[in-house]
């Protein structure tokens, strides 16, 4: 499964490679938020797989790659599968163009997991405060924007977190996923 990126990646060194990290949504969930953002009219609606960001798109040296990947090896294996209920909508309006589906669950171990993965070889800061969400609609008129906000307000859906996605930015735009690192058993 492939990703298109919001924007273009910003000029950067041939040995520095954009690269994610997501909490995938499952089907049937999944799939109905893409084809709810599409009606909204969003263009990356078929593009980008609905998803909760754990690691911004960050750029890395491409010779840090192994350890990158044990790294995310390492939080995965410390990391049990939680539960995730989406509910409802909100917006980061007018600071950001962005409406999304609010989690009233798993936000803590999302926020947790976040922190653990910005450590060691991909520690960083963030431009703005996290908050897990999933877009439903991004850099469209206000009138869709409101249209998103307002048919999702009843939203719901629940599922369990049984993994991280690990994608990299290719240089044709688009996110291509890397590798899975699935979460230990619980009760491990």
């Amino acid at each position: 499964m492939s990703m298109a990126v919001l924007r273009p990646a910003p000029e950067q060194a041939d040995d520095i490679v954009t690269i994610g990290v997501v909490l995938d949504i499952p089907q049937p969930h999944g799939e109905f938020l893409r084809q709810r953002r599409a009606a909204f009219g969003d263009p990356l609606a078929a593009e980008i797989p609905p998803h909760i960001t754990l690691l911004p798109p960050t750029p890395v040296p491409e010779d840090e790659d192994q350890a990158i990947q044990d790294h995310l090896a390492a939080v995965a294996a410390v990391t049990a599968p939680f539960r995730i209920a989406l509910a409802g909508t909100g917006s980061f309006r007018p600071i950001s163009p962005v409406v999304f589906v609010k989690l009233a669950e798993g936000a803590e171990h999302c926020a947790d997991l976040q922190r653990l993965l910005r450590t060691g070889p991909l520690k960083r800061t963030l431009e703005f405060d996290y908050h897990p969400h999933v877009t439903v609609a991004h850099h469209l008129d206000d009138a869709a924007m409101d249209r998103a906000e307002a048919e999702l307000l009843g939203y719901q859906a629940e599922f369990e977190a049984t993994g991280l996605n690990f994608y990299e930015h290719d240089g044709d735009g688009v996110w291509q996923l890397r590798r899975r690192f699935g979460f230990r058993a619980a009760g491990g």
